[in-house]
C-alpha cells in the first residue's frame, strides 16, 4: 500500500474556478486527476444547469453560485468567465478574497481585461494574468477534459508590480495542466492573438454567414457537398457566440489592425488570380504549406 505521506504536496490548498466551461472544467478534470494543482476544488456558476452538471461529473468537492462565499478561504480564484464579464465578478469576489490569495484569469485578451478588473484590485491580493491558448468549438462543462492544454501555450501577462512568488505559482499551475508557458505583454499578446485566433475565427463566422446569405438552391448545395475546406470553417464558427462577441468587442484595435492588412493580402491575391501572376499565387500558397509544417514541428496542430 503506497504511503499517502509521500504524495507530493498540492500547489494550493483551495483552488476556486469561477466558470466550469470549457477551459474551467478542463482545469477541474487535470487537478482533479491527481491532485498535484490543489488540495480542495470548488466551482462556482451562476446557472444552476451548469452547477448540477458540475456536480454529476464530480470535478469538484463543492459546487456553489455564491461566488463571495467560494473565495474566502481559497488560496486561488481563477475567473474563468468570458472576458465581458470579468470586470463585474471581480468586483464581487476580490473584496471576498482572503490576504495573500492569488487571482488569476484565462481571458482570450488581457488589455481590456486587465483594465476592467484593475479598480478592484488589492495590494494584498496579486492578480496574474493569463491565457491558455487551447479549446475547441464546444463550450458547458461537459466540453472540458483533462488533456486540454497538453503542450499547447499557456501565454501569462504579469503586472509590473506582481511578486516573483505569485508569478511562479500561476506558471507552475499552467505547467502542471500540460501547458508550455510564456510571458509577454499584455500589447503584445493582444496582437499576437488577434492573427492566430481572433482573425481566424471573425473569417470562420463571416465566411459561414457568406454562405448562409447565398440563393435558396445554391446554399442546399453548400451544405450538401461542403469540403474539408468549408467544413474547417464550420467548426470554428460553430464557438460559443457570446465569448466571441465579447473578443471581438474587447479587442477591438488589434483585430481591426489586423483585418486591414488581411483584406490588402487578400485584394493582393484577387489581383494575382485576375492578371494570372502564378508565381505570386504560388508564393502564397507555399508560405502557407511552410507555416503548417512550422506547426506541425512546433506540436501546435
Amino acid at each position: 500500500m503506497t504511503d499517502s505521506s509521500d504524495a507530493p504536496t498540492p500547489l494550493f490548498d483551495t483552488l476556486v474556478v469561477i466558470g466550469p466551461g470549457l477551459i474551467g472544467a478542463s482545469v477541474l478534470h487535470r487537478a482533479r486527476r491527481d491532485r498535484t494543482i490543489a488540495r480542495r476544488l470548488i466551482a462556482v456558476d451562476i446557472n444552476p444547469a451548469f452547477r448540477e452538471r458540475v456536480r454529476e461529473l464530480g470535478i469538484a468537492d463543492e459546487v456553489t453560485g455564491d461566488a463571495a462565499a467560494a473565495v474566502a478561504d481559497a488560496d486561488c480564484v481563477m475567473l474563468c468567465v468570458p472576458v465581458g464579464a470579468m470586470g463585474e465578478v471581480a468586483a464581487t469576489v476580490i473584496p471576498a478574497m482572503k490576504p495573500g490569495a492569488i487571482l488569476t484569469d484565462t481571458g482570450s485578451t488581457k488589455v481590456a481585461v486587465i483594465e476592467a478588473i484593475r479598480p478592484f484590485l488589492r495590494p494584498d491580493v496579486p492578480y496574474v494574468p493569463a491565457h491558455p491558448m487551447a479549446g475547441t468549438e464546444y463550450s458547458g462543462p461537459d466540453a472540458g477534459f483533462a488533456t486540454l492544454f497538453d503542450n499547447r501555450w499557456c501565454l501569462l501577462t504579469p503586472l509590473p508590480d506582481n511578486a516573483p512568488d505569485s508569478v511562479e505559482a500561476i506558471t507552475t499551475l499552467w505547467q502542471l495542466c500540460g501547458a508550455r508557458t510564456r510571458d509577454m505583454t499584455p500589447e503584445h499578446h493582444d496582437r499576437v492573438c488577434a492573427i492566430v485566433s481572433h482573425l481566424p475565427h471573425l473569417l470562420a463566422f463571416t465566411i459561414c454567414g457568406t454562405a448562409d446569405d447565398l440563393a435558396d438552391e445554391t446554399r442546399s448545395e453548400v451544405l450538401e457537398f461542403a469540403a474539408s475546406g468549408f467544413r474547417d470553417f464550420t467548426r470554428i464558427a460553430a464557438s460559443d457566440p457570446i465569448m466571441w462577441r465579447d473578443i471581438f468587442l474587447s479587442n477591438r484595435e488589434a483585430i481591426l489592425e489586423m483585418l486591414s492588412r488581411f483584406l490588402e493580402d487578400a485584394q493582393a491575391m484577387a489581383r494575382a488570380i485576375r492578371w494570372g501572376d502564378s508565381d505570386y499565387i504560388v508564393d502564397r500558397i507555399e508560405r502557407g504549406r511552410s507555416i503548417r509544417r512550422s506547426l506541425l514541428e512546433n506540436r501546435q496542430a
